[in-house]
């Protein structure tokens, strides 16, 4: 049995911290010392999806009228009068068929994120350091998408996962992983910011969270921690050798990926909304230009736009497309 997920820091990925010479080493140096520190806390601190969460366990069981799946009053969607308005057991199946849409999505999200890892892997030289954290990383993604599915199964909701365009522009997502692979990370990032910000302000908020599904989130949490740190770190140490052309193109696709990444994990997708008939006059409450919806995007991407902006990548002919996507905050500083 592997070690407990219960204890992680909530207020931010802890992303290990580099031994030895510290701010002595060069930026390369400083990646490689890191890169190598995620490797062993991937041994160390790691989870299978059938070892470490206890499925016919009686408390783990799924039931959709259960109260506690309900969307909570923080919830753009939770707050409006209509969802309030409903009958118990219609929101509890709503917030479920979201969770299990979201975990859909999320499974093939990382579907495209392993083969894009093994395309990235697949490039590196002999005695890399990225190359056994890179595999690292693709067996974690494994296991979590094996959790996400076994919850799905046991939900028993047919759900769809991402739309079929997102699905269509999977393989040059995987193909920029080997030919431009500082683009793949801010992929990476767009897929796996919003939910790890989304998950971590439901285990902080949430009183009384469903056990399986608190399990499967502090699991995922604890190990897309290090994922996140690691795509972070990648781009801080790539970027600036980019050329001009390069860093202009990711900053113009940048916007582009984030807002839609951000939009897949932050809104209710079209078939829960076709399946429930959610009024156009609740969706405008909850997401439209003055409701809640917006911020929570702009909130999920708070940490990567800092990281675009410190990058130099959010330039004046890019910003306006963060506004117009609606995803921009001035950065602040944590």
């Amino acid at each position: 049995m592997t070690q407990p997920a219960s204890n992680i820091d909530l207020d931010e990925e802890q992303a290990p911290p580099t031994s030895g010479s510290g701010n002595s080493l060069d930026p390369d140096e400083k990646f490689r010392a890191l890169v190598r520190r995620l490797s062993e806390q991937s041994v160390v601190k790691h989870f299978d999806a059938y070892a470490d969460i206890d499925w016919d366990a009686p408390e783990m069981a799924i039931d959709r009228r259960d109260p506690r799946f309900e969307l909570g009053p923080d919830h753009p969607l939770g707050a409006t009068d209509w969802y309030r308005s409903l009958p118990q057991e219609t929101r509890a199946g709503i917030g479920l068929q979201g969770i299990v849409s979201n975990m859909k999505a999320g499974l093939q999200f990382e579907s495209i994120l392993k083969r894009g890892l093994l395309e990235y892997a697949f490039t590196l030289p002999d005695n890399s350091p990225e190359f056994r954290y890179a595999y690292h990383e693709v067996i974690e993604e494994a296991q979590h998408s094996l959790m996400f599915q076994e919850f799905v199964n046991r939900a028993g909701i047919p759900t769809r996962g991402l739309s079929w365009d997102m699905k269509l522009g999977a393989r040059q997502v995987i193909t920029l992983a080997r030919f431009f692979p500082e683009l793949f990370f801010v992929f990476v990032l767009g897929g796996e910011d919003p939910i790890d910000h989304v998950q971590r302000q439901v285990l902080r908020n949430t009183e009384d969270l469903h056990p399986l599904l608190e399990r499967i989130m502090r699991i995922h949490v604890t190990e897309e921690a290090r994922h996140l740190s690691f795509a972070r770190q990648y781009l801080r140490t790539e970027v600036p050798r980019l050329s001009r052309w390069r860093r202009a193109v990711i900053a113009v696709g940048a916007p582009t990926i984030l807002a839609v990444m951000a939009s897949i994990m932050m809104r209710p997708p079209r078939h829960l909304i076709r399946a429930h008939a959610i009024p156009a006059e609740a969706l405008a409450e909850a997401f439209g230009p003055t409701g809640p919806g917006p911020q929570g995007v702009r909130d999920s991407l708070r940490k990567v736009r800092a990281l675009l902006a410190e990058l130099g990548l959010v330039t004046w002919y890019s910003k306006p497309l963060w506004v117009r996507f609606g995803i921009w905050d001035a950065p602040t500083k944590r």
